[in-house]
Parts: C-alpha cells; sequence; structure tokens
C-alpha cells in the first residue's frame, strides 16, 4: 500500500501529538511528594512507620505514580497478592511472567494496605523495633527481610530519601513547614490545604506531637507515658470508637495497640489504653518482673508498655499462659 506525502506528515503530527499528551500527564517526583506526603505521615502515625520510608518506596515501585501497575490498579508499592487476599487482582509479568497483583479501589487504600502489610507480615516485625526516625535501618530492614530482590534497594531509598530531603516528613511538623516553604506557603497555609497534616477535632486544630511527644491533656483526656509509649485511662462508659475518635485512631487499631481480642468494645473504668504500638522489650533498667497473684502475661504486658505476645516469646510461653505468683518473667 502506498501512502501520500501529506498521510504520513499527518500521522507523525498525531503521533507526536499522543507522545507529548503522555509526557505532559507524567507525574514528577516532586508532584508525587506533595500529593501523597500527607497520607505517608498519617499512616506513620498509626503505625510507626517512616514516611520517609513510605514515600520512598512508593516513588520507586510506582515510578512515582507513573508505572503500568499503579495507573491500572492504584498498586503504588509492588504488593503482590499472597494467599490471604480476597480483593480485586491484577497480573502483570515480574520475577515470574503473569504474577498476580493486589487491586486497590484508590491510591491512599494502597497506603493503608502497604502499612498494614509490613505490621502484620513476621517477617518485617525486626523493623518496629527502629525509631521512626531511624529511616537508614528500616532500608537497610526491609532489604534484609526480602521486600525486593534488587542488591542496591536499601541504598535506592536511602539516596531518594536525602535527595528530597524526605527524612524531614519523620517529623512532621518540620517536614510539613519545610513543603509549605518550597510551595511560597507558611505552615498554617499548608495546614488547611492538607487536612491530614494537621486534625480538625472539637473546632480547632491539633498537631499529633502534641500527645505523642510531651505528657499533656488532650480533649479531656490526661495522656501518660511508660516505656516511651503514651497511654490513657479509660472513662465512666468509655468506648474504644470514642478513644480512638479523640486520637485519630480506628477502634481496630487500639484494640491491636492494647492486645485486646474479641469483640470487646469498652475498656474497664481507669484500664490503661495505649495510644500507639507497644514495644517489644522493657527500656528501663530491670530485667524481670516478679508475677503477683492473679496476673496474666496481657496485664504484665500492658503494665510495662510491651506487646504480649513478645513478652510470650521472651519467655517461651504459649498464648495465654496461666502465671504462678512468685514466677519471674524477662521483660528484655
Amino acid at each position: 500500500m502506498i501512502f501520500s506525502r501529506k498521510a504520513i506528515l499527518a500521522g507523525a503530527i498525531a503521533l507526536a501529538g499522543i507522545c507529548s499528551a503522555a509526557a505532559q500527564t507524567r507525574i514528577s517526583r516532586e508532584e508525587y511528594i506533595e500529593r501523597y506526603k500527607s497520607i505517608a505521615v498519617a499512616q506513620m502515625e498509626r503505625y510507626g512507620i517512616p514516611a520517609s520510608i513510605t514515600m520512598a518506596q512508593g516513588i520507586l515501585e510506582s515510578d512515582s505514580g507513573n508505572s503500568r501497575l499503579s495507573l491500572e490498579s492504584n498498586n503504588h508499592f509492588g504488593i503482590k497478592c499472597k494467599k490471604n487476599w480476597t480483593g480485586p487482582r491484577v497480573y502483570h509479568d515480574d520475577d515470574e511472567k503473569d504474577e498476580c497483583f493486589r487491586a486497590y479501589e484508590s491510591v491512599e487504600a494502597s497506603y493503608h494496605d502497604h502499612a498494614v502489610f509490613l505490621d502484620t507480615q513476621p517477617r518485617y516485625d525486626s523493623l518496629f523495633a527502629y525509631s521512626s526516625t531511624d529511616y537508614k535501618s528500616w532500608a537497610r530492614g526491609l532489604k534484609a527481610a526480602g521486600y525486593a530482590t534488587a542488591p542496591d534497594y536499601a541504598q535506592r531509598l536511602i539516596r531518594i530519601i536525602e535527595y528530597y530531603n524526605l527524612h524531614l516528613l519523620d517529623s512532621p511538623t518540620d517536614g510539613e513547614r519545610l513543603y509549605a516553604a518550597s510551595k511560597g506557603k507558611t505552615l498554617e497555609e499548608s495546614s488547611r490545604s492538607s487536612s491530614q497534616s494537621s486534625l480538625a477535632i472539637g473546632g480547632y486544630l491539633i498537631d499529633p506531637d502534641n500527645y505523642r511527644v510531651t505528657i499533656n491533656s488532650h480533649e479531656g483526656y490526661n495522656v501518660y507515658t511508660t516505656n516511651g509509649v503514651h497511654y490513657v485511662l479509660a472513662k465512666e462508659d468509655d468506648s474504644y470508637e470514642n478513644i480512638g475518635s479523640k486520637f485519630r485512631l480506628s477502634a481496630g487499631n487500639l484494640r491491636k495497640f492494647n492486645d485486646v481480642k474479641g469483640r470487646r468494645t469498652r475498656p474497664a473504668h481507669g484500664e490503661v489504653v495505649f495510644i500507639e504500638r507497644k514495644k517489644k522489650a522493657w527500656d528501663g533498667n530491670a530485667r524481670h518482673h516478679l508475677c503477683r497473684q492473679g496476673e496474666t502475661t496481657a496485664s504484665v504486658a500492658q503494665s510495662y508498655g510491651i506487646r504480649t505476645r513478645s513478652l510470650e516469646k521472651l519467655n517461651g510461653l504459649k498464648s495465654g499462659a496461666v502465671l504462678a505468683a512468685g514466677q519471674e518473667l524477662r521483660i528484655k
């Protein structure tokens, strides 16, 4: 078939237009950071995963939201289906042909599932021993745990974090101030444009750091700390839903933070309710706890701000083990 020069030229112009349109719709790394940083900070506040790590992984795994996988399924972290995934799925060639990847209804859902994935997979448990400001240990730990096969995966994450100063997001107020300034805004203007960076409660704005860093009162609750973890005391007829609404946490997360099993919706009056994830061991000088009559692993763990399962593992105990008065338990 013979084409005229005019037809060829028209085709070339059309193709150039398509390429130009594609180039215009591509998201830059800076735009990606600005668009999703508040979600990464919110997940850090709930799960303790550095926002800088979340952002760097999103940039790397999704090509700043431009990859086929992220565009077709909102999967920004390359998370595969696994056996327990019952949601939507798509298939792409990765390490093998036609591998199953999770699909999400929104990018926000992908960010949330990324946090839940790291939080619930046993092979990532060791990461939560690191501070949410220790992005280098998190990067190396993700590689060591097998998140990605690339031999320089940790170095890639660290380079992205340091090039874009993403580590400042791990201290939310400083991070928001940095990015607000880069856009010619004040911190207050940035807060109004990003509802995730500050929380509107009772008609005023609070910074989550106000109760995570200092011991103070908030919305009628005194906020205390033990083992570096913050908690409140439940009021009469209080519920996990009510406490969670005050501290930007779901009732389900509060139950998890406090090792509450089943469908118990109300803590007892005066009961300790942690509003952060407890630690795996005691940070103080003591190494052992001497049990009193009636104590359980759950009550001991709660008194020290330690996860119940971590305490049981430290002592080689099965879940729900009966403790005897005078029994000595390791707490670190």
